[in-house]
């Protein structure tokens, strides 16, 4: 295994998500891989070549090398695991390692000798090596090696993480630079041709399975509190009655001024990962003062949002109470199913707070989740002239290529109001945007 022979590398993925799926059909082109979830659903629709995220085509799926089961012991052959499954937040806040350390578990009860285990799951620095790693050798009774301990039978251990980014048909998994870390320096060098072998972009292989997880939960709190100061912005700006639009496409014209959007933000890695930096600091005796600064600016947009779309509607004499309103898009990002932790979930409860009567248009969205939108009113089909107002909440190309301006009013009263959120048009066109 050492040398790397394609034909002796048997891969398994734990997770076959957003994550693990693209993963697992990019290894098969060059590995056996197998692909474990323990959603059955899941995995016997990607035995039929079915992705319902839209993430790959069937083609991608239905390989020589690739196959899928829920049975984990599918997986005994396998000399490297690859651990893809989601790492969310409890209602404290807190980091939720639930999934993560059940995925331990499973490959601990596998592994054998020289064997390899890689997370790609988001974690706080130390997650693998104080949480994982203990898991993995109480389970396997197997211990991890270490370049200081030689003649001794024992794993390995390494950390890449994610850099998927859902919905984005530019940038492939192949396109991305990857990260790569290991236990030892012979762990890692392994880890990194492993992943050198599959993608073009090339990768970056770093001193410690801690720097690398620091690496990735940075990259996702620096954007939050990037999209937090232009929130704030909107915020600001519009109290001075100024488009805040206008003032960024002024903005970025110099060379260094940093692209971002207001907008509403979810998910499962912006809207997470500074909670696990933060539980780390705070462990470690340190109070972060910017890290979660981010964080409560976001999660006040949807009240923000709701009720500067109840103004609109007064400034327009329209009655706020019952106030039939359409909202396009739910998920929690454009062109993408996905609807964990949706910023537009909350919106909703603002607005019924409000006495507004909202209900949801997403074609794309994946609603086999009763339990995440069991208070909102999803619609199939649009009806004429029957709305007080509408809010333009995700920027899907689906709406941009099928909903143009006037084919929206079509379904608003002639009295209405219109708040843009993502930018979908001329602020000369809509009556507000964000």
């Amino acid at each position: 295994m050492r040398q790397m022979k394609k034909n002796d590398l048997n891969i398994g993925i734990i997770g076959l998500g957003y994550v693990g799926l693209p993963l697992a059909s990019k290894m098969s082109e060059l590995y056996n891989t197998i692909g474990f979830d323990i959603n059955s659903k899941r995995v016997l629709q990607l035995k039929k070549g079915l992705d319902i995220n839209f993430e790959l085509r069937k083609e991608n799926l239905i390989q020589r090398n690739l196959s899928f089961t829920d049975n984990i012991s599918n997986l005994k052959k396998c000399n490297i695991y690859i651990i893809a499954v989601p790492t969310p937040i409890l209602k404290s806040k807190l980091p939720n390692l639930k999934m993560l350390k059940h995925a331990c578990k499973l490959v601990g009860s596998l592994l054998n000798i020289n064997d390899i285990v890689i997370f790609e799951s988001t974690v706080y620095p130390g997650t693998t090596e104080e949480i994982c790693i203990p898991i993995l050798e109480k389970v396997s009774k197997i211990d991890c090696k270490s370049d200081l301990i030689t003649n001794k039978k024992s794993f390995g251990c390494g950390y890449s993480p994610e850099r998927v980014n859902p919905g984005d048909t530019k940038r492939e998994i192949s396109d991305i630079v990857k990260i790569t870390s290991g236990n030892d320096k012979k762990t890692s060098k392994i880890v990194d041709k492993l992943y050198k072998s599959i993608i073009k972009a090339g990768t970056f292989n770093v001193k410690s399975i801690k720097i690398a997880e620091a690496a990735k939960i940075i990259e996702n709190t620096q954007r939050d509190i990037n999209i937090a100061l232009i929130n704030e912005f909107a915020m600001i700006l519009n109290k001075i009655n100024i488009n805040t639009n206008d003032v960024l496409n002024a903005a970025k014209t110099k060379w260094n001024f940093l692209d971002f959007h207001p907008g509403l933000v979810g998910g499962h890695c912006i809207g997470v990962d500074p909670y696990y930096l933060a539980y780390k600091a705070k462990v470690l005796g340190v109070k972060p003062k910017l890290v979660l600064s981010g964080r409560t600016v976001n999660d006040e947009m949807s009240k923000y949002c709701a009720l500067r779309f109840k103004d609109g509607l007064l400034q327009k004499s329209i009655k706020v109470k019952n106030a039939r309103i359409i909202i396009f898009g739910f998920t929690f990002k454009e062109n993408c199913k996905d609807i964990r932790n949706t910023g537009v979930l909350k919106l909703v409860s603002e607005l019924k707070n409000l006495g507004i009567k909202p209900e949801v248009f997403d074609p794309i969205a994946d609603l086999d989740n009763k339990k995440i939108y069991n208070n909102v009113t999803f619609i199939k089909k649009l009806n004429l002239n029957y709305y007080d107002g509408a809010i333009l909440a995700v920027k899907h190309h689906y709406f941009l290529k099928n909903f143009k301006i006037n084919k929206i009013k079509s379904y608003l009263k002639s009295k209405n109001f219109i708040f843009d959120l993502k930018n979908f048009f001329s602020s000369k066109i809509v009556d507000d945007q964000l």
